[in-house]
Order: structure tokens, then sequence, then C-alpha cells
């Protein structure tokens, strides 16, 4: 990943940031070292998850055959001898979300405190911290772009629930159930429901962050937020900063983080991303999505199409709307 470069402040929009963010090389000062183990231990095992993914295959071969030939016994436990090791993998893709989130809290912990007078001077001088806020980010959308593409993991997991439902009404002992009980099963099953299950959690992780945590003004969230996203977008529409780029991972990398921290803003902002108020320049954010070949960014176009909160008030501007269409 290339180097990210200082970003000069634009002169229409005074909240574009004046500083760079070092998303490849930074470590972590003295003061930052706690928070930043107690991430890196969850990051670390982030790339096994995505590879997990990515690799999923299905037991939709098997669960057809099965379907079709209810009697045939041999054909049921095929069927369920292929879909329970998925299972469980479903269940670890589903626990480490709920590692994730706790690892945003303590990123938000340390980025929104009053160590520094502003979100900008944590920003610049945690920068290894920064640095794990982006990495979650991109891991968020990257997740999420495999599993819209994957039919198979709703498919699978419903037919191990029927299956299992089937099995404890003729009382037949069902190997695995204790691996997934009723109850994670019915959180599992929500969870993947979702269009974008690990967004929609760390949206409501940084929505209950704000919410127990009464005496932090929600702008020092929010204005994190909408910084990283500025620093994002300036390093994407100036080519001068782009050319130096390593590689094209450095561009796909500031993409998913600029979508991101503006879904997270929506959620958390009182009135979003989208409002005139908002601190973020959606329309040159949205613009810089455009300008990528387009099968690179549907996912992230769709992310702020469908998982953003404010898109369709009725504040929201026109242009924006239509440049979304």
């Amino acid at each position: 990943m290339g180097n990210l470069l200082k970003v000069l402040t634009c002169t229409d929009l005074e909240q574009e940031p004046n500083f760079f963010l070092d998303f490849e090389n930074a470590q972590p000062t003295d003061a930052e070292r706690e928070v930043w183990e107690q991430v890196d231990v969850v990051l670390k095992d982030a790339k096994g998850i995505l590879d997990e993914l990515q690799s999923y295959k299905g037991a939709g071969q098997e669960i057809r055959e099965a379907i079709q030939n209810p009697n045939d016994e041999a054909l049921q436990e095929q069927a369920w001898a292929a879909v329970l090791p998925l299972v469980g993998k479903l269940k670890k893709f589903y626990e480490f979300s709920q590692r994730l989130e706790a690892a945003l809290h303590s990123l938000l912990g340390a980025l929104t405190s009053e160590t520094y007078d502003d979100p900008t001077q944590h920003l610049e001088r945690e920068q290894a911290l920064a640095r794990q806020f982006a990495e979650i980010l991109h891991f968020t959308l990257r997740f999420d772009e495999l599993k819209m593409t994957n039919p198979a993991i709703q498919n699978d997991f419903s037919y191990y629930r029927r299956t299992l439902s089937r099995m404890r009404i003729n009382n037949v002992p069902a190997e695995g159930e204790n691996e997934v009980n009723n109850e994670l099963a019915n959180r599992i099953s929500l969870f993947y429901a979702d269009a974008t299950p690990m967004l929609k959690t760390l949206s409501d992780g940084t929505t209950k962050f704000v919410s127990e945590n009464k005496n932090l003004p929600i702008e020092n969230t929010t204005d994190c937020l909408s910084t990283m996203a500025s620093v994002c977008k300036v390093m994407l529409e100036t080519p001068e900063y782009r050319s130096r780029f390593s590689s094209e991972e450095t561009v796909s990398f500031c993409l998913r983080v600029m979508v991101g921290v503006i879904i997270l803003y929506d959620y958390v902002h009182p009135v979003g991303a989208f409002a005139k108020s908002s601190k973020i320049d959606m329309k040159g954010c949205i613009k810089v999505l455009k300008d990528q070949p387009p099968n690179s960014v549907e996912g992230l176009l769709n992310a702020l199409r469908y998982t953003t909160k404010h898109l369709n008030d009725e504040s929201t501007n026109k242009t924006i709307k239509s440049m979304l269409q």
C-alpha cells in the first residue's frame, strides 16, 4: 500500500484536513500501545476470516438433492454432514463481528477522549489507532461485498435451522446442536439477514458508543469520522497524490474507508451525512467513487444507496440523490 501523503486544505471546504494519515507505516506510541495491542489481536484474525468467506462454496447441491428426495435417508445425511461444518464457519464469522465491535469501541474511546483539544489532533497524533480504525472499515466493507454475492450463506443456515427443527420434533439427536443453540441461531440469522451485516454491526456499535458516553460531545465522534472521510477523498481526487500510490490496493483501501466512515457518520450524526450542515463533502465523495472503474465500486455505491440512514430524507440535496440513482 502506498504511503498516504500530506493532504493540503482545499479552498472550497474549510473542514478539509490539513495533515496526512500514514495508513501504511504508523506505529503506536507509548500512549497508544495499550489500546493498539487490544485491537491488534482482533485485526490479526481479519485476513483469515476474509479468506474463509471468499472460499465459502456452500452446500447447495447436497441441499437440493435432499429436498428433491425427502425419503432418501442417505441424501438427508449427506446434506446434514455437508452443512454442519459450514454452520461452524458462519458462527465463527458472527462471533468475529462481536469482537470487531468491541475493538471499535476501544478505538472510538481513545480517538474521541479529551486527551487532545479536538478530533483532528487525535487523528494526527494517534496515527497508529487511526490506521487500525481504517483497517476495521476496510475489512468491514470487503466482508460485506463478499457476503452480498454469496446467497449460499443464508440458504445453508436456513436449511440447518429447518432440519434441526424437524429433528427436534421427531426426537432425533442432532450432532452439532450444542454448537449453535436456538438463541444463538436467532442472533446469527438476524446478522446474515442484513444485506451488509458487518457494516450494520459497526453502525449499531458506533450509535451505542455515543449513547453510552453522554459525557462526550457527539461532535467528538462525528468530527473524527468526517475528518477521516475527507482525508481519503482528497487523496483519491488529487492526481499528484494518487500518482504516488505504489499499488491499486491503496486506492481500494481509501475508497472503502471513505464509504465506511460516511455511513457511520450518517448513523451517528443527528441530521446525517447528506444534510447541508454535514462536514462531509458528499458530492465530492460520490464523484470520486464514480470516477473509478464501475465494476470496482458498485458495491460501495450500493452501500451508500441502501445502508445509509438519511439519504432519502426530504432535506437531502436533489443533486446528491440523482448522483446515486
